[in-house]
C-alpha cells in the first residue's frame, strides 16, 4: 500500500506470518488470547499514535484536526493495513496480530528498539531477529525517507533486502518480488532469477554481478561471517557459476554509489545517479537516485512524480521488477 507523498513499508501486512506465542504475563491484565494481552496491547497503540505528528511521518496535518498524533486512519495507511483491523487492536479486540503486522506497526509509529520489543510482548510474540525484511528499521532512517518525497529513495538491508520505499522508488524500480526467505535478497535473486535482471540493459549486467559481489563479501565480512549470510554465499556458490568465479576472485568493496541506468515501461531507459546513505552499524542503508543536472532524466523523474504508479503496468517480463 502507498501512502500520499509517504512510504511503503515491506513486507506488506495481511500476509499470515507465522510466529511463535510465548505468554510473558503471568497475571491477567486484560483479555487474552493465545498469550496475547489485547487490552495492553490496545493501551500502548494508542499512547504511540497520540506522540506521532503527521508532519514527522510525511503527512500534512490538514485544517480541523481534533487529535495531538496520527489518526488511526493514518496509521492503518502508513502501516499497510486495514482501518477497521487496526481500530480493533485499539480496541483491545480481535485477533492476534502476525510479526509482520506488528513489524509495519512498529515502523509507523516510529518505535525504537525497546518499544518495538515491548510491543510484541503484549502481542505474545517473540522479540523480531534482526534480519531480512523483518528487521527493525532504525526510526532516524525512516525521518529522512519521509522527508525525501522529491526523489526516488528506499531503505535497504547490507545484504540488498528492501525495508521500505517512497512512492517514486516503486514507481521507477517498482515493488520487491519477494518478502521473506532467501529471495528478499535482490543479490540472491540477481544470480539465481534471470527475471530480475531486467531492471538494467543487458550490456551491463556483468558491471553490476561484480559490484554486487564485492559489496557482499564487505557484508559478510562486516557481520562477522554470521550463519545467514554465509548461508547466502553457500547457496549462491553452490547454483551460480558465475557468482562462485565472482566470489573467488577475492575482490571487496563497498558500493557507496553508481551511475545506473534502469529499465522502465513507459519511460524507456532512465539514467539516474544512485547514492547510499549508511548507519552507523553498515546494516541499513538509504538509497536514492537522482537525476544528471540537464540530464533527460530530470524530465523523466518530473514525469514520474506526476503519474506515480497509478497508469503503470507490472511487467515481469519487461523488466519493472527489482
Amino acid at each position: 500500500m502507498i501512502h500520499q507523498g509517504g512510504r511503503v513499508p515491506h513486507g506488506y501486512p495481511g500476509v499470515p506470518h507465522p510466529g511463535v506465542g510465548g505468554p510473558w504475563l503471568r497475571r491477567s491484565l486484560g483479555p487474552h488470547t493465545g498469550g496475547v494481552n489485547l487490552s495492553e496491547l490496545g493501551a500502548f497503540l494508542r499512547t504511540r499514535r497520540a506522540r506521532i505528528t503527521p508532519a514527522e511521518v510525511g503527512l500534512v496535518s490538514g485544517p480541523r484536526r481534533r487529535v495531538p498524533g496520527l489518526r488511526r486512519e493514518e496509521v492503518a495507511q502508513l502501516a499497510g493495513t486495514s482501518v477497521d483491523y487496526y481500530i480493533e487492536l485499539e480496541r483491545g479486540r480481535g485477533a492476534q496480530p502476525s510479526e509482520q503486522i506488528l513489524a509495519a506497526l512498529a515502523r509507523a509509529l516510529r518505535l525504537d528498539g525497546d518499544e518495538r520489543d515491548h510491543l510484541f510482548r503484549l502481542a505474545g510474540r517473540t522479540e523480531p531477529v534482526t534480519q531480512g525484511t523483518a528487521v527493525h528499521v532504525q526510526p532516524a532512517m525512516l525521518a529522512l525517507l519521509d522527508r525525501l518525497d522529491s526523489t526516488p529513495a528506499q531503505i535497504i538491508t547490507d545484504l540488498h533486502e528492501t525495508l521500505a520505499q517512497n512512492r517514486l522508488a516503486v514507481a521507477l524500480l517498482g515493488p520487491p518480488a519477494h518478502a521473506s526467505g532467501p529471495g528478499a535478497s535482490y543479490v540472491y535473486r540477481w544470480f539465481t532469477d534471470p527475471s530480475s535482471r531486467l531492471i538494467y540493459p543487458e550490456d551491463e549486467h556483468p558491471h553490476h554481478a561484480r559490484v554486487m559481489v564485492h559489496d557482499l563479501r564487505a557484508a559478510v565480512a562486516r557481520r562477522g561471517h554470521d550463519a545467514r549470510s554465509m548461508d547466502m554465499v553457500a547457496r549462491l556458490r553452490r547454483t551460480s557459476r558465475e557468482f562462485a568465479e565472482l566470489w573467488d576472485s577475492g575482490d571487496v568493496a563497498v558500493r557507496r554509489g553508481d551511475r545506473k541506468r534502469i529499465n522502465h515501461p513507459s519511460l524507456g531507459v532512465v539514467d539516474v545517479h544512485c547514492q547510499n546513505l549508511f548507519s552507523e552499524d553498515g546494516r541499513q542503508r538509504l538509497q536514492f537516485f537522482t537525476a544528471p543536472a540537464g540530464s533527460p532524466a530530470v524530465e523523466q523523474l518530473r514525469l514520474l512524480a506526476v503519474i506515480g504508479v497509478q497508469n503503470l503496468e507490472r511487467d515481469l517480463t519487461g523488466g519493472w521488477r527489482r
